[in-house]
């Protein structure tokens, strides 16, 4: 094929991001994703859009995100719920963080529950909840239809998309692929977890492994519908504004304290519900520059009886098992310009959904769009 503008290699929700980004700026864009369609990191997870959690850089990446994700479900027929999330606090230590929260951020953030308001708004077992949480600028998409529907739409508005092509080197100004070379002014390199196949010294360099996560669907026949994505104290010391408070220090060494075999799995136990109903169970993790698709029953077993205790289900009915994996790293991105015209993107903390579309703009933005020159300097009359 002749060159195009931008050449975007892989096709998760950065890769889909960055080739929104290029296309609304005028250029031409040309996807290449090595499968028929993607089935990675960007359709394994909860489809919970966390924006409120996020702190510092990130949640300025999710904040964008936000917009673009309001603006695909109008524009692309992407399925979103502007659902917020609710957070159960099951111990005084959980509603101290969320009180921390929120004194820092506002009510129109987040909105505190008491037990009665909790035990209202969240299906739970009677009598787990002493209280929690509701912050109403979240989002819910369906991971399984969201990409699909971004997809359909750009290639509807003239991106080209290249389907079940290996991109086997990025250089500035060229893509090797199995179907022969692309000249591109810019590449956009999204390929989350399988950095170390194209650029392994850097990935080694930035410490980029991969993250195995244990996930489950199931028919849980709860008493009532999840009106949000739901989040529980072992989310509190996972994300970032939730960990930054002073009260989440406590609660981790509670929780590990009671419970090392949860801590153990680094459990991040939450909920969502699909559009059909079934419920979204997860999650653990474990890391490795190589993860075996090998998946212990005992992880499941532990995600099972913690959704029954918490829901007061004893025997969810299982629909699906399966295995996400993401890129996993010191810093919450990777943003690397290794050539001119080179550009690598990538979450690297298992927020691709809710900070991904974000990231891209950002990334092509900067690669696109040169930086406002400096001010001249002031003229200061010579001596005489």
């Amino acid at each position: 094929m002749s060159g195009v503008d931008v050449a975007v290699v892989g096709s998760g929700v950065v890769g889909l991001g960055a080739a929104l980004a290029a296309h609304r700026r005028g250029l031409r864009v040309v996807v290449l994703e090595r499968g028929s369609e993607p089935s990675g990191a960007s359709i394994r997870n909860f489809g919970h859009l966390c924006f409120t959690p996020q702190h510092g850089a990130a949640r300025e990446l999710a904040l964008a995100s936000r917009e673009i994700w309001l603006g695909l479900a109008r524009d692309a027929g992407v399925w979103l719920r502007e659902s917020g999330t609710l957070v159960a606090a099951r111990h005084d230590d959980e509603l101290e963080v969320l009180a921390e929260l929120a004194a820092l951020r506002g009510d129109d953030e987040v909105v505190l529950l008491d037990a009665n308001d909790a035990a209202a708004r969240i299906p739970l077992a009677p009598g787990t909840a002493v209280g929690g949480a509701f912050l109403p600028r979240d989002l819910q998409a369906n991971p399984r239809q969201a990409l699909g529907a971004i997809a359909g739409y750009l290639e509807r508005e003239g991106v080209e998309f290249r389907r079940r092509t290996a991109v086997g080197r990025v250089g500035s100004g060229r893509v090797e692929t199995s179907r022969g070379p692309i000249d591109a002014g810019e590449i956009v390199v999204a390929v989350n977890h399988d950095l170390d196949q194209l650029f392994p010294d850097l990935a080694e360099e930035r410490g980029i492994v991969r993250c195995a996560l244990d996930m489950l669907r199931v028919d849980a026949g709860l008493a009532a519908p999840l009106d949000a994505p739901v989040l529980t104290g072992w989310s509190l010391v996972r994300y970032g504004a939730f960990a930054a408070t002073e009260a989440a220090r406590r609660l981790r060494e509670r929780l590990h304290a009671e419970r090392p075999d949860l801590a153990a799995l680094d459990l991040n136990q939450m909920y969502t519900q699909l559009p059909d109903g079934s419920l979204i169970v997860g999650d653990t993790h474990f890391r490795g520059a190589t993860v075996a698709p090998f998946q212990s029953e005992a992880a499941f077993e532990a995600l099972l009886a913690e959704a029954g205790s918490f829901f007061g289900v004893p025997h969810p009915r299982v629909i699906e098992r399966w295995q996400g994996v993401y890129a996993s790293g010191p810093e919450e991105f990777l943003i690397e310009r290794p050539e001119p015209g080179v550009n690598l993107a990538a979450a690297t903390t298992g927020i691709g959904m809710t900070c991904g579309l974000g990231l891209a703009e950002h990334v092509v933005g900067r690669a696109l769009e040169p930086p406002e020159p400096a001010p001249a300097p002031a003229l200061v009359p010579a001596d005489r």
